[in-house]
């Protein structure tokens, strides 16, 4: 059965930094992408940041380009999504995700078949 279990939001001021975790466990498939998405009040949800746990290849939303980074611990079957600089635009409830990968054409894709909970993230002016 897959798990996933997100923790590690909170409030904190504009220009801080929070990490998120993500346990992920009970997958069956050895090609599985772990992402992080998130939902601001009144807008559409929004893929954040994604790691493929077989190489470690990861994207980022332009949004978030060079101040979250997302690593994992395939060991410890954890996701970490490292937030630096935050914004009051970074405000959402944040969410990670699972799905097994797969190549079409070359290009990699990913149905996110299972959610964990959602962590608040509130960046404060």
């Amino acid at each position: 059965e897959v798990q996933l279990q997100a923790s590690g939001g909170g409030l904190v001021q504009v220009g801080g930094s929070l990490r998120l975790s993500c346990a992920a466990s009970g997958f069956s498939s050895d090609d599985v992408v772990i992402g992080w998405f998130r939902r601001a009040p009144g807008k559409e949800r929004e893929e954040v940041s994604c790691i493929r746990r077989r190489d470690g290849k990861t994207y980022y939303a332009d949004s978030v380009k060079g101040r979250f980074t997302i690593s994992s611990d395939n060991a410890e079957n954890t996701v970490w999504l490292q937030m630096n600089s935050l914004r009051p635009t970074d405000t959402a409830v944040y969410y990670c995700a699972a799905g097994a990968a797969t190549v079409v054409s070359g290009l990699l894709r990913v149905e996110y078949d299972y959610w964990g909970q959602g962590t608040q993230v509130t960046v404060s002016a």
